[in-house]
């Protein structure tokens, strides 16, 4: 899998982490290895222009995600996962550390960019939110993937609550 991620918001992440659960995402999805994608890290002035242009919302958000080949998971056990570009996942640390404040279960803001990166993820393979029943698959998902990530690297305590909307 070629992930590639690009801290351009000035802000120290932990970019390994991000790498490393965005692979664990895609593999647990069964996304094909050869499939590409990209994670920028940007500063708020940068996602507030994109979340205006692309969403014609005002102020900064969280995540988003910019599809480009439309890749889906494979639908059953033995198909075969088309290859391609997944897109890009955008990334903003400054909204995910107040996120990661108020959060009912308060966390760090690398915890937040590691489930931020998990949605956006979820998020190009076509994955939403906006009914209820969406978004209880969805979230479901997203933390069954944090969970076995954290579990799997030997992290303990309660996994951050989904603080994404």
């Amino acid at each position: 899998m070629s992930i590639d991620v690009n801290n351009e918001s000035g802000t120290e992440v932990d970019e390994q982490a991000i790498l490393d659960i965005a692979r664990y995402a895609l593999t647990r999805m069964r996304i094909h290895p050869l499939s590409e994608l990209s994670v920028i890290v940007i500063d708020e002035d940068a996602m507030e222009q994109l979340h205006i242009q692309w969403m014609d919302l005002p102020g900064p958000t969280d995540v988003m995600s910019f599809p480009m080949d439309e890749l889906r998971p494979p639908a059953k056990d033995d198909e075969e996962p088309p290859q391609g570009l997944l897109g890009d996942i955008v990334l903003c640390p400054e909204v995910a550390k107040k996120q990661g404040e108020d959060a009912p279960t308060q966390h760090s803001m690398d915890e937040e960019l590691q489930l931020l990166t998990v949605h956006g993820v979820l998020h190009l393979l076509g994955y939403d939110h906006e009914e209820p029943d969406e978004k209880a698959e969805m979230f479901g998902l997203q933390a069954a993937i944090v969970d076995g990530w954290r579990a799997d690297r030997g992290m303990t305590g309660p996994s951050p609550a989904p603080t994404v909307s």
